[in-house]
């Protein structure tokens, strides 16, 4: 069993923001394999599929972004899954619009959800999709960046990205993790840390919903 935990806030008014792009490969699976997120359990909407004789579980935590890896830890508990089960699809504001990158292991990087999930599962060894979202503008807060929709001028790209994440997931369930990051990972240097990785802005988002 391979669970596959997608990462952002539930509530309409964040449908289609910056940081609900993990939702977002989430919904493509789960229309391309009619597994409607219809389930609850755990804190989270989820749903199962059979792929290549490999059941999947698409996990979406409703937990907010900050407190993903409660429902994340339960599921793996229940399911008696280790953390090499698992991937996390998520946004990353250092990654330009778009562009994937799939890695093993690591910090997360700023990723409030992804930090919260390793802190549950008690590993850094969690397999991650990050989907570039852009950096924000000069001057303009991280937090209110995650949480701003795409552009029209950008939704045909993130449609794109938000298609091939979809098909990254897929390899990983039935070719493994090595095979995932060969095909989708932008250039061979994306697996390895930068000599000096940059301070990243946090990308906090509330844990309650922000006043109207």
């Amino acid at each position: 069993m391979k669970l596959v935990v997608g990462l952002g806030n539930p509530g309409k008014q964040y449908a289609g923001t910056r940081h609900n792009v993990g939702f977002a490969v989430l919904f493509e699976l789960a229309r391309k394999f009619i597994a409607p997120l219809t389930r609850q359990k755990f804190e989270a909407e989820y749903s199962e599929f059979t792929l290549q004789q490999e059941k999947v579980l698409l996990v979406a935590p409703q937990t907010y972004m900050n407190l993903s890896g409660h429902s994340v830890q339960k599921f793996c508990s229940f399911y008696q899954l280790t953390p090499a089960d698992v991937l996390v699809v998520c946004d990353d504001l250092n990654l330009p619009l778009g562009k994937l990158r799939i890695r093993a292991t690591g910090s997360a990087g700023g990723q409030k959800g992804l930090q919260n999930i390793i802190q549950q599962l008690g590993t850094q060894d969690v397999a991650r999709l990050r989907v570039g979202i852009d950096p924000p503008p000069a001057g303009r807060d991280a937090k209110d960046w995650v949480l701003a929709a795409f552009s029209k001028a950008e939704q045909t790209l993130v449609e794109a990205a938000v298609q091939q994440a979809a098909l990254a997931v897929e390899t990983w369930v039935t070719s493994g993790l090595a095979a995932a990051m060969n095909r989708f990972n932008p250039d061979p240097e994306a697996t390895k840390p930068t000599k000096k990785p940059r301070s990243v802005p946090d990308q906090k988002a509330p844990e309650t919903p922000p006043e109207q």
